[in-house]
């Protein structure tokens, strides 16, 4: 047997599919650094190029007819390999899915948040368990569009922000508006030499994905989308908080065996305390995030706005930029502080429960950061 027809057994086993998809994962889970980075987002792109290469093959190959051996005995050395290699299209196209979504995975869960942008990344992280079980699928032109729909948006999402320096609904839109573009693109190159298929069955196969991006676009403005490419390093609740140098000393209070805190919590009330966070913001990326408190009485009562500060990021530092806020008291309760973008996105929160407290000695800590 020869080593080729070896490989093209071992890619026929039924474990190769899983094989695939956590080769994908776990190459993106490696290699993947920062949002900003040149070569990361270099690497996704040319996965959507191939992508995309991949879809239209496999659209043009699906709606022509097959060649006989007289026809493929007169085709080009190059279109013989094409259609020696076709059966193989369906795990390259789900080797780069599970490559793309493992990488929307990791960056989207840097900045979603316990609030409704995890409802985004909930369907990136189903749509990259799922891939597994899509080969099946994967002649399906309509799903195919649709995910490479998906799969571009989200794209564009956090990599218009990084080139751009900029974020908000316009840069969005931007985004999606390419999205769209690419997508019929796609669609075009499909049906773009064969005459004996309408119109008709080629807007039948670009309605999903267009429509798909209609609902993401929904999606953004109910802000169920993260923040993407901004997300919270760290935060916490302090008694003070001074800068020495290149560093900020945090200050609370915490006992002997609570090694892992690093916030106070619960904290005293009608005693000044500090908010302090870090956020990451690509470089060249400078913008404006909100410390929104919120205050309820008790669990039984809704969050109200208790106060909104604005705070001016600059990007590049790995571990965030940092910045705080800070209240004179705060009333016996629970507490929250959302850290938003300009159009009211959460990047991150932090919470606290203010309590009275008895009487001991402090033990404060100092946290350098």
């Amino acid at each position: 047997m020869s080593p080729l027809t070896k490989v093209q057994s071992l890619l026929t086993k039924p474990f190769m599919p899983a094989v695939f998809f956590l080769s994908g994962v776990t190459y993106d889970t490696l290699t993947l650094t920062r949002i900003d980075r040149l070569q990361d987002n270099l690497l996704l792109l040319i996965y959507l190029l191939l992508l995309g290469v991949l879809i239209v093959l496999t659209g043009r190959l699906g709606i022509e007819p097959a060649p006989d051996r007289e026809q493929v005995a007169a085709l080009s050395p190059c279109v013989r390999w094409v259609l020696r290699v076709r059966p193989y299209c369906p795990m390259a196209i789900q080797f780069l899915l599970g490559g793309l979504f493992s990488a929307y995975a990791i960056f989207y869960s840097r900045s979603a948040s316990l609030t409704r942008t995890g409802i985004f990344l909930g369907i990136l992280v189903l749509l990259l368990v799922g891939n597994e079980f899509l080969r099946d699928r994967l002649s399906n032109l309509r799903l195919l569009v649709s995910l490479y729909a998906l799969v571009c948006l989200s794209f564009f999402t956090f990599f218009l922000p990084v080139m751009i320096g900029a974020i908000g609904t316009r840069v969005f839109l931007l985004g999606a508006g390419l999205s769209v573009v690419v997508t019929l693109r796609v669609v075009h190159l499909i049906y773009k030499n064969n005459q004996e298929r309408s119109a008709r069955e080629a807007v039948l196969t670009g309605t999903p994905g267009i429509a798909l991006i209609g609902l993401l676009v929904g999606f953004y403005f109910l802000n169920w989308i993260p923040p993407v490419p901004l997300s919270m390093k760290f935060g916490g609740i302090y008694h003070e908080v001074q800068r020495q140098g290149d560093q900020f000393l945090l200050t609370y209070d915490r006992n002997w065996y609570e090694v892992w805190k690093r916030s106070e919590n619960p904290f005293p009330a009608n005693e000044p305390v500090y908010c302090f966070t870090a956020v990451f913001a690509p470089v060249a990326l400078d913008t404006t995030v909100y410390h929104h408190w919120y205050f309820r009485p008790n669990s039984s009562s809704p969050f109200i706005h208790a106060d909104k500060i604005p705070i001016k990021i600059s990007g590049g530092r790995e571990g965030g930029y940092r910045a705080y806020s800070f209240k004179q008291r705060l009333e016996p309760g629970d507490w929250r502080v959302d850290v938003e973008t300009e159009d009211g996105r959460v990047v991150g929160r932090v919470s606290v429960r203010v309590a009275e407290r008895g009487e001991r000695p402090a033990a404060f800590r100092t946290l350098a950061y």
